[in-house]
């Protein structure tokens, strides 16, 4: 997960999707030997020098200036968040101390979403933490997707049930797409952290048990978690359709409130009233949380 591994890596996928005839050039009428873009066909895009992009790929360039980057980005036809991502990787903070195991603190719920969380008792809603691992729950959210007060801490992480967990792949109407979502988001966030030592050991343990996690994460792909629809097959209640939205407090944006909602008064409300009024204990619980972590 070192930076100028993740840069040479991005760089080489990106170019290797892009053909002549996507940013204007000549075809040449050869076959090539490689799929994509050669390097000095993205290196009179961007205006710089062959020796400055090759040595840029190969991860030996410090410090590649903004307009550089831009440059770049715009010749390999980056969208806003994959641009980002090669700032980030290309121009990593400097001084930035090695993580060492133990040196971080576990994860604690910030009060106002922990507040916020008690509000939407009757939508399915949860805390997600810097690695994708749930800190705390409502009961709808357990009904939608799954016990977690019966899972175990390490259990209770968005990317390791949606590969690893029996019945993810019926549960989500569109399985393939979730699951490259959540491969894309850990490829943003291993750019945001490549010195977190359990954010590798993750990644690692997934592309291990998951041939379909290996394959997409050698795309390099990059993105967020913002808002969207998903469709769900419950095995209670049968298909919902419904509205994410993923809220962040804007000074600690690694937790992050994602809540999920039917359009009113459609069959999706219905049946998520159905399953809550099927899963409702006589007296509901207040939102769980994870218990304490091991410090990290």
């Amino acid at each position: 997960m070192s930076t100028a591994t993740a840069l040479r890596d991005f760089l080489r996928s990106r170019r290797a999707r892009l053909h002549p005839r996507d940013v204007g050039l000549p075809d040449g009428g050869r076959p090539r030997r490689v799929a994509g873009l050669r390097r000095e066909e993205i290196a009179e895009l961007a205006d710089v020098s062959v020796d400055y992009y090759t040595r840029m790929e190969q991860g030996r360039v410090r410090n590649a200036s903004p307009a550089v980057l831009d440059a770049l980005a715009r010749a390999l036809r980056l969208d806003p968040e994959e641009t980002r991502h090669l700032h980030r990787i290309a121009r990593p903070p400097a001084g930035r101390a090695t993580a060492r195991p133990g040196a971080a603190r576990p994860q604690q719920v910030r009060p106002m979403l922990r507040t916020l969380l008690a509000s939407l008792e009757g939508l399915p809603s949860l805390v997600m933490g810097r690695r994708m691992e749930v800190l705390a729950w409502n009961r709808a959210a357990s009904a939608l997707l799954g016990d977690f007060d019966a899972m175990a801490p390490a259990e209770r992480n968005i990317a390791r049930m949606t590969f690893l967990r029996p019945g993810s792949r019926t549960l989500y109407a569109d399985w393939e797409a979730c699951a490259r979502g959540n491969v894309a988001y850990l490829g943003m966030e291993a750019g945001r952290r490549p010195d977190d030592p359990e954010l590798a050991a993750l990644i690692g343990e997934l592309a291990m048990r998951s041939q379909e996690f290996r394959t997409w994460w050698a795309e390099h792909p990059v993105q967020d978690k913002t808002s969207g629809t998903k469709g769900f097959q419950h095995p209670v209640v049968g298909r919902l359709e419904l509205t994410y939205e993923t809220l962040r407090a804007a000074d600690d944006p690694s937790q992050a409130l994602i809540t999920y909602a039917p359009e009113p008064g459609s069959p999706s409300a219905d049946a998520l009233r159905l399953l809550l009024s099927w899963t409702a204990p006589e007296r509901a619980p207040a939102p769980a949380a994870a218990p304490a972590a091991r410090p990290r």
